[in-house]
């Protein structure tokens, strides 16, 4: 059975707290947001050896196989974006139908772990791009498809949220 789209526009996290998974953005710095990124990577390499990774709670959730997937994936298009940001003034970012790409992808049949190796491989590189950041490129902006304006920083606190909030996803 097909998931239904999450449509909801998340940046509320930058604001107030997630009341689902506890991530608070006004309890972390920029710099704290790599090593946050590394010890998320780090967890789901537990997550991914589950003999039920690929078993869906019910027919509205994605497997953990699927959520990890995911976030090789968010890992993999916010170094992009945080490239894109460094590198051009005010970029465009290109909307990323998320559940369609996990249909296309066939995410809950890929193979536990390479995803987790996938997994490890991008976060280090967007940990690493986010580490690399100076602080005077904090405030380079960067346009979501929504009209939504982020800048480095904003965009660092609203990325992180995700792979935590799917490690609290498939944790519970």
């Amino acid at each position: 059975m097909p998931i239904t789209p999450d449509t909801k526009n998340w940046t509320w996290v930058l604001e107030r707290p997630c009341a689902e998974c506890g991530f608070d953005s006004s309890t972390i710095t920029f710099a704290d947001v790599p090593d946050l990124v590394r010890r998320n990577a780090a967890a789901w390499g537990e997550v991914l050896q589950r003999e039920d990774v690929t078993i869906r709670p019910n027919s509205e959730t994605w497997s953990a196989l699927e959520y990890a997937a995911h976030v090789r994936d968010v890992f993999r298009i916010f170094k992009v974006r945080l490239e894109q940001m460094l590198e051009f003034d005010d970029p465009h970012f290109e909307n990323w139908d998320q559940d369609a790409t996990a249909i296309a992808d066939r995410y809950n049949e890929q193979d536990p772990g390479k995803v987790a190796s996938e997994l490890a491989e991008a976060a280090e590189a967007v940990a690493s791009a986010f580490e690399s950041v100076a602080d005077d490129q904090l405030d380079r902006r960067g346009l979501r498809s929504d009209g939504s304006a982020f800048t480095v920083e904003s965009l660092a606190m609203y990325f992180v949220h995700d792979p935590i909030h799917h490690l609290h996803d498939v944790s519970e």
